[in-house]
């Protein structure tokens, strides 16, 4: 027989100790991630003066990873219990979808100029029927080049020219 009178008495007790120690895992990491983050897009991040000097020193501390840096961690988790940290979540959502979207970007730039090198021709007509604004006889060289330096065993300098025109030239339009 349970000693409680009904469900309502159970559930004022709050969340578990369990739960509350996820919940500071999440700030930990949240700290975490701050940390890491460089000085201009810290600088996009709405942090109160306290919080922002808390993650200054850990980044000061970052290098060591030692148990100071985890004290650290756990010292501005608990900074962080105690303000709204949904600007702060945001604000970091952004940050990790803009690395993402620009990752993506050069992954297809990437992948074009792979096929450019593979597929010749074909690959190269059905860029520049996506990007006319394109030079068809510089790529053209550039890939003539790229293959004769596989070929030949010899450093990729033409490879690598053809993904700095590239990105260069389509980047923000991929």
């Amino acid at each position: 027989m349970s000693h409680f009178n009904d469900e309502q008495e159970f559930e004022d007790w709050g969340p578990s100790k369990s739960q509350l120690k996820r919940e500071a895992e999440i700030l930990q990491k949240m700290g975490d991630e701050l940390v890491d983050l460089s000085h201009s897009e810290l600088e996009k991040i709405p942090l109160d003066e306290e919080l922002a000097e808390a993650v200054e020193l850990g980044r000061r501390l970052k290098p060591k990873k030692d148990e100071s840096f985890r004290r650290h961690l756990q010292f501005i988790g608990r900074l962080m219990r105690s303000r709204d940290i949904e600007p702060i979540a945001e604000a970091l959502s952004i940050i990790k979808n803009r690395h993402s979207t620009i990752n993506a970007r050069l992954h297809r730039l990437e992948q074009w100029r792979e096929r450019l090198i593979v597929e010749g021709d074909e690959a190269l007509n059905e860029l520049m029927s996506q990007f006319h604004e394109l030079d068809r006889q510089k790529l053209r060289q550039l890939i003539r080049n790229a293959k004769k330096e596989r070929e030949l065993n010899k450093p990729p300098a033409a490879f690598r020219e053809i993904y700095q025109y590239l990105r260069g030239e389509i980047e923000d339009k991929l």
